[in-house]
């Protein structure tokens, strides 16, 4: 059932904003206090243009899954590329371990919605590419990578080409190149949203358990509120128009507790809970 719901002032049509993180005031350099990753009151705009998002805040802790839904061009890119240091806010901070990010590249790991495996280049190639690209020679990127393989799902596909591998295989060795990075916070933007449907569902269970096994921090954006409320512990839910001049806030973070001996996704699927989770969200898309 839900734990509890946090609405955010002005959800109710008051001032715009969103309830603060309740480690806001651990800020500094490296705090072991901090959220892993955290956003304080961004206000992101388009080039020239007017605000899409404004006055956002959202955290999220080491071994956390938390997902960002909203309707379609409501401003979830933006705030990842926001947070991943690839645009600039207006205002507000981006803080990575309690330190001042806000506008520097390079300090998270973003996966994107395609795999982008570089066909020319064998599965242990690619995944080991972040090595490469950082410096280090081909041989000892290939001999760091190769433990990794089996415990990602991949043992035997070394040197296989990404065309011959399924989607779930293909999306796995984006992770494990993801993973490679070397950061401990994940920025995922619809990863799963081409596979199809079994796929889907054995990919949210695969990776939640492989992010709590490696205490990563996951913000992912999702159009799909079933994978939502099924991979996420808690859900910021995004709501606004900015084609239309109205530009998106967090409407409300719900907080989802999971039934004992459902934490699984598939298992989670399957409760009163998650249709309970599912109708809150959904009632505040449609708000």
């Amino acid at each position: 059932m839900l734990r509890r719901k946090r609405d955010a002032p002005g959800a109710d049509g008051g001032g715009e904003g969103t309830a603060p993180s309740p480690a806001t005031s651990s800020a500094g350099s490296g705090d072991p206090l901090a959220p892993s990753l955290e956003a304080r009151s961004l206000t992101l705009a388009w080039e020239g243009g007017p605000d899409v998002v404004r006055d956002v805040s959202l955290h999220v802790g080491s071994g956390e899954v938390v997902c960002l839904v909203g309707r379609s061009g409501c401003g979830k890119t933006t705030i990842l590329h926001a947070l991943s240091g690839l645009t600039r806010p207006v205002s507000g901070t981006v803080l990575l371990h309690g330190r001042d990010v806000t506008g520097t590249p390079g300090q998270v790991s973003y996966m994107l919605q395609k795999d982008l495996l570089i066909p020319s280049k064998r599965i242990i190639d690619n995944v080991c590419l972040p090595l490469v690209v950082g410096g280090m020679p081909r041989a000892e990127a290939r001999a760091k990578a190769e433990p990794l393989m089996e415990r990602f799902g991949l043992a035997g596909t070394e040197e296989r080409w990404p065309g011959e591998l399924s989607g779930g295989m293909r999306q796995r060795a984006a992770f494990m190149r993801t993973y490679l990075m070397g950061n401990d916070v994940v920025l995922l933007d619809e990863p799963f949203s081409a596979l199809d449907a079994l796929t889907r569902t054995d990919m949210r269970g695969w990776y939640c358990r492989m992010s709590a096994e490696l205490s990563l921090a996951t913000l992912a954006i999702t159009h799909d509120v079933d994978e939502a409320v099924s991979m996420a512990s808690r859900i910021y839910v995004l709501r606004g128009n900015p084609s239309g001049g109205v530009p998106s806030t967090i409407a409300r973070e719900v907080v989802v507790d999971r039934p004992e001996g459902a934490s699984a996704p598939e298992e989670f699927a399957l409760t009163p809970a998650f249709l309970e989770a599912k109708r809150e969200v959904l009632s505040l898309l449609g708000g």
